[in-house]
């Protein structure tokens, strides 16, 4: 018999209603969604279909997801969808792999405005590696590149950073050649630091003064310009972490590489290890004392905070494209960077397929196959309707044995 394995809508059935109880004047309305979505993925609520087996008759029933971009269960589809499009534009270069991440000073504002200081976190990553890359000190090329944003650390606490990868060179600016960054070796860390540091701070400036910044509760003394310019001035004091890792081998490697980050969520159900008398725990990496593998406990309530903190705004994009990978020029740029790098060109993402499609309805091996006696297909027999159940609290979950 399968051990049943922990998921973080468990926690959400058992102890949701209560963390409503204790915070409810503080949920958002996105947050809301997410509790409500992730409680009922897979479940009768969201309804599904029984299928059955043509030889042998064997059936199961397959319940519906509820598709929400927070959900741990939802993102597998979505990210294989998502890859698949972004390996046709893969170059023959290195690539590197570049994290800027806001000081936690910024934390409380972020989680007031995300909208706004989100964007401006975008805005800011992408001018500093825009204007630095173009620069003839550095490399003098107009580059390209994929910018994610995550909003958590290993512990679930708010942690806002962007993770970028970015093809080891750029166009000349007028386009008539490629310039290579040297081996092994992207942008003077340092310098991003600084550049990110005085772009971020500038553009929130901006946003102060046309009064798009909330400033709630304990912000409420930044009300005042002088308030906040000293608070501005007191993050200034230390370099804004900068990270440019080693570069990676084949495109293939890349594309497996960047799977980690496109459609992550706060924490995987993998992580979990047990929900025991209102408590959670779960292994996390500690990357502060040398990336040492720890197990933290918090009440359930509290890991539901925490996992709250990172539902972004409805609608925000958080995979973005920038310089000659930006969505109007992507396809003009890429194909002049092969071109200039002598290598043929790769066909349009899905063309092929879409040419020689054949309809799902009309492939028997578009049906899985049967996991009772491996020789049939799974067919449609019924389908269910959403049903409006209360959510039951789950029987205590032991700790999972990974072994």
């Amino acid at each position: 018999m399968t051990q049943y394995r922990l998921e973080v809508a468990d926690v959400v059935r058992s102890y949701g209603s209560e963390y409503l109880a204790e915070h409810g004047d503080s949920v958002s309305s996105e947050q809301r969604r997410v509790l409500k979505a992730v409680s009922a993925c897979r479940t009768v609520a969201l309804g599904g279909h029984v299928e059955a087996c043509d030889r042998c008759g064997h059936q199961r029933i397959a319940y519906n997801s509820c598709r929400n971009r927070h959900c741990t269960k939802c993102q597998a589809a979505a990210r294989a969808a998502w890859m698949e499009e972004r390996s046709a534009e893969l170059l023959p270069v290195q690539y590197f792999h570049v994290v800027l991440a806001l000081p936690d000073a910024f934390g409380s504002l972020a989680l007031q405005t995300p909208r706004v200081v989100y964007a401006i976190l975008f805005q800011a990553v992408a001018q500093t590696l825009l204007e630095v890359a173009a620069d003839p000190k550095h490399l003098g090329a107009r580059i390209g590149f994929l910018a994610i944003l995550h909003t958590w650390g290993q512990n679930l606490m708010h942690h806002p950073h962007i993770h970028c990868l970015v093809p080891g060179g750029g166009l000349a600016a007028d386009g008539s050649r490629w310039i290579r960054c040297r081996k092994d070796f992207f942008l003077r860390v340092r310098v991003l630091s600084r550049v990110f540091r005085g772009k971020f701070l500038d553009l929130l400036k901006q946003a102060y003064r046309r009064g798009a910044l909330q400033r709630h509760a304990r912000l409420g003394p930044l009300e005042h310009p002088i308030a906040f310019e000293r608070f501005l001035n007191g993050t200034v004091k230390t370099d804004w972490v900068v990270h440019a890792k080693p570069p990676f081998g084949s495109p293939p490697q890349v594309l497996k590489y960047l799977a980690r980050y496109t459609h992550r969520v706060a924490i995987s159900n993998d992580r979990l290890i047990s929900l025991e008398h209102g408590q959670v725990r779960f292994h996390w990496k500690d990357y502060a004392q040398g990336n040492v593998h720890k197990t933290m406990t918090l009440a359930a309530t509290e890991f539901i905070r925490r996992f709250l903190l990172h539902v972004l705004p409805t609608g925000f994009v958080k995979i973005r494209h920038y310089g000659f990978l930006g969505n109007r020029v992507r396809k003009t740029s890429l194909a002049t960077a092969r071109q200039l790098l002598g290598v043929a060109e790769s066909p349009q993402c899905g063309e092929t397929q879409r040419e020689v499609a054949i309809p799902d309805a009309l492939c028997e091996d578009s049906l899985p196959p049967c996991p009772a006696c491996k020789c049939g297909r799974m067919i449609l027999v019924e389908r269910l309707l959403p049903q409006r159940v209360l959510p039951l609290p789950i029987p205590t979950v032991v700790p999972w044995d990974s072994s």
